[in-house]
């Protein structure tokens, strides 16, 4: 899935990962990584959402900014719905709403480089989300 960088990412959240639909944010949402995602939860179809539905497989994530990969893993629970129409987060924690991609993850927004970070902050730049479910 892809998404655009904005000038309000700040990305210093210790405990998630926030991609977003939406077209503008504020700086408050310091989880934020990216905007105007191609897809959210809701969007994925049957088929990769029921590679969530079991407990503990492992969840491979990557970050593509121009050539630099921020790479991640966390764990599908059988709690997730993958139901959210606007957002996808990641989770450290194993808190699940509708906007959980995947919980336990092994980094949040914080860990993002800040290189990365700043070219982020371009709503020029174009990024990529890849998710694969072992």
């Amino acid at each position: 899935m892809t998404f655009v960088g904005h000038r309000n990412i700040r990305c210093l959240h210790n405990k998630t990962i926030e991609i977003t639909k939406a077209v503008s944010v504020s700086t408050r949402g310091d989880c934020i990584a990216g905007v105007s995602a191609s897809k959210a939860c809701n969007d994925f179809d049957k088929e990769f959402k029921a590679r969530f539905s079991e407990s503990g497989r492992r969840v491979n994530l990557e970050i593509k900014v121009d050539e630099q990969i921020f790479r991640m893993h966390g764990f599908t629970d059988q709690r997730l719905t993958l139901s959210h129409q606007h957002d996808i987060v990641i989770r450290r924690s194993n808190y699940v709403c509708p906007r959980t991609l995947c919980v336990l993850c092994n980094k949040a927004s914080f860990d993002i480089p800040r290189e990365v970070v700043l070219k982020l902050q371009n709503p020029a730049t174009a990024a990529e989300l890849k998710i694969i479910v072992e």
